[in-house]
């Protein structure tokens, strides 16, 4: 070969290398975008490629759900149940704690989300609420903790309010209206005493 030829190869070989690495740091940037704090959970857990893997699929698995906006009534109705379960929290934080974890497994379910598995479930929420995954993962944690009794009333009332963030967030309709919210996602909840 001449030293043109071997210069032309050499040159689409550069060329060919810069394309992909643009194509590899777009793809990182918009998945940091859409993902947040929990691209950085997927990356540290399984490397760069590991987690932008990871989370592509959770793209792939979630845009193969049927997932709905909840009606009117059907969103008025899980914020009354919501608020119900917050002032059950006064007198019985444990057993307000177990209610608020099946609430939102239940508007999850009637949003199109799969409720077998929390793993998969955080997964596919997270594609859509990345910035309250990681407040569901904590209040998940401290349900399961709870379960054996081995959770503090301040664990409780932190778990209330994790799973209030989400729990608002899956009650906001598609189409941009106003949300339907149970309260100020950093209200307080009120401890035993009534104080909040």
């Amino acid at each position: 070969m001449s030293t043109w030829t071997w210069l032309a190869v050499v040159a689409l070989v550069v060329v060919v290398a810069v394309a992909l690495m643009t194509l590899a740091r777009r793809r990182s940037t918009a998945l940091q975008e859409r993902f947040g704090p929990e691209y950085n959970r997927a990356v540290e857990a399984a490397g760069l490629r590991g987690g932008e893997a990871d989370l592509a699929g959770r793209t792939r698995r979630h845009d193969e759900l049927h997932l709905i906006t909840l009606s009117e009534p059907e969103r008025l109705s899980y914020a009354q149940r919501w608020r119900s379960t917050q002032e059950r929290f006064v007198d019985r934080p444990a057993d307000a704690v177990d209610e608020a974890e099946r609430l939102l497994t239940e508007v999850m379910e009637q949003r199109g989300y799969p409720v077998t598995d929390f793993e998969e479930q955080a997964e596919l929420v997270s594609v859509d609420h990345p910035q309250m995954v990681q407040d569901y993962r904590v209040a998940h944690e401290i349900h399961v903790r709870n379960l054996d009794r081995r959770a503090s009333t301040e664990d409780l009332r932190e778990a209330l309010l994790r799973y209030r963030s989400l729990f608002d967030d899956l009650l906001r309709p598609l189409s941009g209206h106003e949300p339907v919210t149970t309260g100020s996602r950093w209200e307080s909840t009120p401890d035993r005493e009534g104080r909040r």
